[in-house]
């Protein structure tokens, strides 16, 4: 799975004696090197650097410095049209229960007043890899596991490789243009941001990515931010890639002085129609729902919402990813039913547990647009 920093670092279990110069933990005021597949270190006593060799049993080792990393050794390889070897990277916030020294994540997102970052790259010839800068969200202030909402920002891509889903426009963000990717890896759902050439240092706001991806309907203010990341992504070669300096902040102060969403779904989010049958009895029910694309474009990723009638608690779900809060149903598509095309239809189901009377919910939105019903 996609970045797995397992628990067993955050305990400091090595896989392997014959590794040198290994750091789980502690702060780096020299050069340390990390070969463990999922060691990590402390930097500025405010960030974490991880190995996160997650895609490849071959060794991979990095350098760590005061001010951030070097890769120096990287034996593995992946096919250019699946998944990379592994995201070595520096992060402030949380990420699979290993939290940055002192962070204020998770913060929801309607608590930010700013969350600005500045990141430099150095970069190699000859190899195949991006370098990705990751915000993770989640609407849960979770510490650990996978989070339902990664937003990628590709500052350089090298190679035949692509961003998760498909093309749904462009967006000026940053001071630059950026190519909006949407889709699902099946675990989580993605938007990534890719840069026409490559940028080897950006000072930029996190707030104004997380924003628009807000406002493309794919989270809500209510969500949480867990964690802010920088590294690379190699599939073929890659000795020598850098971070050469990160920073970031994250300032709380209540409410988060941005514009609402826009009331008409942003591109790549077509018109939508919901069916919605249910079958109840005494003390449950289950419901099957259909939604169409109405409109004229592709849906890539979707994300439904709706209110269920009081009594109603759902309590297992089949081809989304279900959840609820209150009485909000919150469903995301999984890997294989993300791409809705116009006319074409996607489907999920779930049961729940019934106290009182029945009845079904009456309105839907899907990607922050309304939708009718059937």
């Amino acid at each position: 799975m996609k970045r797995q920093l397992r628990a067993l670092a955050a305990a400091g279990l090595l896989l392997g004696s014959s590794l040198v110069a290994v750091a789980l933990g502690g702060n780096a005021s020299a050069d340390t090197q990390i070969c463990e597949q999922y060691g990590s270190t402390v930097i500025q006593s405010r960030y974490v650097v991880q190995n996160n060799r997650w895609g490849t049993t071959a060794q991979q080792c990095i350098n760590v410095t005061g001010s951030g990393f070097e890769i120096t050794t990287l034996n593995g390889s992946s096919p250019t049209n699946g998944a990379p070897t592994a995201y070595p990277s520096v992060f402030f916030g949380c990420h699979y229960t290993n939290c940055s020294p002192g962070t204020n994540l998770p913060i929801q997102v309607s608590q930010i007043s700013s969350a600005t970052s500045s990141i430099s790259y150095r970069y190699v010839s000859g190899a195949t890899y991006n370098a990705s800068y990751d915000i993770w969200l989640d609407p849960s202030p979770k510490r650990d596991g996978v989070n339902q909402m990664e937003i990628m920002i590709w500052l350089n891509r090298q190679g035949p490789i692509q961003p998760i889903g498909s093309v749904v426009g462009t967006t000026n963000l940053a001071g630059r243009t950026w190519e909006v990717w949407r889709g699902s890896n099946g675990s989580n759902n993605v938007i990534s941001y890719v840069a026409p050439s490559a940028i080897s240092s950006l000072n930029f706001s996190v707030l104004d990515f997380i924003n628009d991806v807000r406002n493309r309907g794919a989270i809500t203010n209510s969500w949480y931010l867990t964690s802010i990341q920088a590294g690379f992504e190699p599939w073929q070669g890659g000795v020598g890639l850098a971070v050469t300096s990160f920073s970031a902040s994250v300032n709380g102060g209540g409410g988060n002085p941005t514009t609402p969403p826009p009331t008409t779904p942003p591109p790549g989010n077509a018109a939508c129609a919901v069916k919605y049958t249910a079958n109840s009895w005494n003390n449950g029910f289950t419901a099957d729902v259909q939604i169409t694309n109405t409109g004229s474009s592709a849906i890539n990723g979707w994300t439904l919402t709706y209110s269920l009638p009081s009594g109603q608690q759902v309590t297992n779900a089949w081809n989304a990813t279900v959840s609820q809060s209150g009485s909000t149903v919150t469903a995301r598509n999984t890997g294989h039913n993300g791409s809705v095309a116009p006319g074409g239809t996607a489907s999920f189901g779930y049961q729940g547990t019934l106290s009182g009377s029945y009845s079904s919910p009456t309105s839907f939105s899907l990607n922050g647009a309304t939708c009718s019903r059937n």
